[in-house]
């Protein structure tokens, strides 16, 4: 009998992983990422070791013979070893990066800096993975051309729903129209309609959500509609190939709405939500892809209705497929780490 023997280590190469941003996202993806090594090196020949790690808080820290990941999880933030540069690029280069997650706080305005962030990490010729939904809105087709040119992917899995397959789902429904969505994409001002529902007001819902770490200290993007809006935005723009601007999206939040409000609709049968929808026009001579985020009413029979708490929930009119449903209940930070540990997958091996 022949014996062949295995020789996986050898041809296994070896990913320099970066982390730009290192809130909770980025820290969670990192524990992600131990709990599974095995199994990524095992199952995918995808094996690692984490290179950079940058934040306001810690500066710029990079070593490409590896540092180490457990110290960072657990809390252990030491600045030492810091670059003296604050130029991504330098840190992308002493770091001799081959994945870049980019993970900074969303700008509504224009997306930066995490616009330049994926394009350093393009340019220098690392894959380029985030969950920040502003460099879809403001850079999308740039930043797509320019991974296409440097043979490199931009992905963005857990930039809506968390790490939720909806972008890589369309990619698997090649030449597909995508005529119109509806949906619950914001989970705090999901949270607040819930809590004001069972009888809070509508500053004790938000500080419930804070609590539970799904709101920020600053909601005001949460509550004003304007990350539903950026959700929106992206999926207009990736899924229907349209460049929409955020401008161009009928936004209205749910800071007027009272609790004595919410808690009526509810027992009348049609309770609030906030609803993002899109729609593509159905004939050349109508106007162009419509667009709104405002709290709708909605029927008990509407499977929106029954969405609570920080779930989210997607309806997809397409030609071919008259609807399809995605429906997520209650993630944790794990799912939008997924995201971008599937995107990493990916990324390697795609």
């Amino acid at each position: 009998m022949i014996r062949f023997s295995r020789c996986e280590d050898i041809r296994i190469h070896i990913h320099n992983l970066c982390f730009l941003g290192f809130g909770n996202v980025n820290r969670t993806l990192m524990q992600l990422l131990l709990e599974r090594e095995q199994e990524l090196r095992v199952r995918h020949g995808i094996a690692f070791r984490i290179t950079g790690i940058a934040s306001r808080r810690l500066g710029w820290i990079a070593d490409h013979t590896g540092l180490d990941p457990r110290a960072y999880v657990a809390g252990a933030l030491s600045p030492a070893g810091g670059l003296d540069s604050t130029n991504v690029r330098t840190w992308l280069s002493v770091a001799r990066a081959d994945i870049l997650f980019e993970a900074t706080s969303l700008n509504v305005e224009n997306g930066q800096p995490g616009v330049d962030h994926i394009r350093a990490a393009l340019n220098h010729g690392a894959h380029a993975i985030t969950a920040n939904k502003g460099p879809i809105v403001h850079a999308y087709r740039e930043l797509r051309d320019l991974a296409a040119a440097r043979g490199k992917r931009f992905l963005f899995e857990s930039t809506v729903m968390d790490g939720v397959p909806i972008f890589s789902f369309f990619d698997q429904l090649p030449v597909i129209h995508l005529q119109g969505f509806h949906g619950i994409l914001n989970s705090t001002t999901n949270v607040i309609l819930s809590e004001m529902e069972n009888g809070l007001s509508f500053d004790e819902s938000l500080k419930r959500a804070q609590a539970l770490g799904i709101a920020e200290t600053d909601a005001t993007q949460d509550i004003d509609g304007w990350d539903a809006a950026v959700k929106t935005a992206a999926l207009i723009t990736v899924l229907m190939d349209v460049p929409v601007r955020l401008q161009e999206i009928n936004r209205e939040g749910i800071r007027n709405l009272s609790g004595e409000a919410v808690r009526a609709a509810r027992k009348d049968g049609r309770p609030y939500k906030l609803i993002c929808r899109a729609q593509q026009p159905g004939k050349k001579t109508e106007k162009g892809t419509t667009a709104s985020v405002r709290p709708e009413q909605i029927p008990l029979t509407d499977p929106m209705a029954q969405i609570t708490g920080p779930s989210s929930y997607v309806y997809f009119e397409t030609d071919i497929f008259p609807g399809l449903a995605i429906t997520e209940q209650n993630p944790s930070l794990y799912a939008t780490a997924y995201g971008m540990l599937a995107d990493f997958v990916r990324a390697v091996t795609q």
